[in-house]
């Protein structure tokens, strides 16, 4: 297989209902009114394994002679493709191996071993985990399955392109985030022989703009490094195979700043009740950059594999960023009744301290000896600064200072 077809993404798409859940289209009201556009969610975090993997590997695994799968198959991936392959290696009772980055989710790596994988954590991202992959395969005489530079692999993502062009025949653009690329490749490729006029944009973390990068100079780049927390688009290179593909069929990229996501994190929790990965989030972040206003946009939310500590960090965050959680100091005479009088002012503002320093050496004028530092919830910005014309009010000098929950 070494182009991609209409006749392959039909029967693509009549394999991978055997193991894929129907994500039917979600009508976003929140993200509608944001932007002034129709903004529809594909929600792929609710797949068996908990992203869009599973279309690419099981339909690449089809593909396999018997006897290619009977070697046994090897893959590299930050958690999601390895969850794809291993549940589609079970499928067809092969055995599966998976090289992960060293930094891979604890949820990512266990739920890859619970479907009944071998997992070898190497390497601190992607690009070094595949290294390692290629050299076992050679080794062991694995099969290698690529997790995004591979045809049939691209073929099986780009289902969702059929099923969102089913729903939502006059679709006007797809959102589709981009780690190597083979999400893309298939998503862009199929809408366009669905319907050239359909746009197709690729998001990207900005700390590991690869495809960025590589369209800029016309050619596959690999950057030094990868920053992000966007765990599961962490790639150094793009695709070379599937470049020319990405090169024809994406109208554009977007780079999402990993701020934006945390803040798209909240917005998807609160506003839909849905837990999404960082890199799932990109679609959704990228509504921001993207004049859409009288638009139909589906926005591929492409998985939901978060570990809790990870969850935790990013509410926090959010909270932070958002500025319903800060910090301020105030000074005060070293007397009693002082904490009780600010706690008062706090509390006329509707203020809720979530904790309190109280530092009495911070000077020995026995008139300003004290300081006291306030971590406060707020309902956002225009609250957190009435809070704080509240305590200039009352004759304070409050200082923002860093927030450390």
């Amino acid at each position: 297989m070494d182009t991609l077809t209409i006749e392959q993404f039909e029967e693509a798409c009549e394999l991978v209902q055997q193991v894929t859940t129907p994500t039917d289209l979600i009508y976003s009201d929140y993200y509608s009114e944001q932007t002034g556009a129709k903004v529809y969610l594909k929600p792929e975090n609710m797949q068996r394994t908990g992203a869009y993997k599973v279309r690419g590997a099981y339909y690449k695994i089809s593909t396999l002679t018997p006897e290619e799968r009977e070697k046994g198959l090897i893959t590299a991936s930050a958690g999601n493709h390895a969850q794809g392959v291993a549940y589609a290696a079970k499928k067809y009772g092969v055995k599966a191996v998976i090289v992960m980055p060293t930094t891979t989710p604890l949820i990512k790596v266990n739920r890859t071993k619970a479907l009944g994988a071998e997992v070898v954590l190497f390497g601190d991202v992607y690009d070094e985990s595949c290294e390692k992959a290629l050299q076992l395969a050679e080794e062991h005489g694995y099969t290698f399955i690529h997790p995004f530079d591979d045809a049939a692999v691209a073929t099986g993502q780009g289902t969702i392109a059929m099923e969102i062009y089913k729903e939502l025949p006059l679709v006007d653009i797809i959102l589709v985030p981009v780690g190597g690329g083979g999400l893309a490749t298939g998503v862009s490729t199929l809408a366009k022989m669905l319907n050239p006029k359909i746009r197709v944009i690729g998001v990207e973390p900005a700390g590991a703009a690869c495809l960025t990068e590589s369209l800029k100079e016309g050619k596959v780049v690999t950057l030094p490094s990868v920053n992000t927390i966007a765990d599961g688009t962490a790639v150094k290179t793009p695709g070379s195979f599937i470049f020319p593909y990405l090169q024809k069929n994406l109208d554009s990229v977007i780079t999402v700043p990993d701020e934006e996501l945390v803040e798209a994190f909240l917005d998807m929790v609160e506003n839909h009740k849905m837990v999404v990965e960082n890199s799932g989030l990109l679609s959704v972040a990228a509504l921001r950059h993207l004049d859409c206003k009288g638009k139909k946009v589906a926005c591929v939310i492409s998985g939901g594999n978060m570990d809790v500590i990870t969850m935790s960090s990013v509410v926090q965050q959010g909270l932070i960023l958002r500025d319903r959680i800060f910090t301020v100091s105030v000074e005060l005479p070293d007397k009693p009744g002082e904490l009780s009088r600010v706690a008062g002012v706090i509390a006329q503002s509707s203020g809720n301290v979530i904790k309190l320093e109280h530092n009495q050496f911070v000077s020995i004028n026995r008139n300003a000896a004290v300081e006291l530092r306030i971590t406060m919830e707020a309902f956002g910005t225009e609250h957190k600064n009435a809070i704080v014309k509240c305590l200039q009010d009352a004759g304070y000098a409050p200082k923002i200072r860093q927030t450390v929950i």
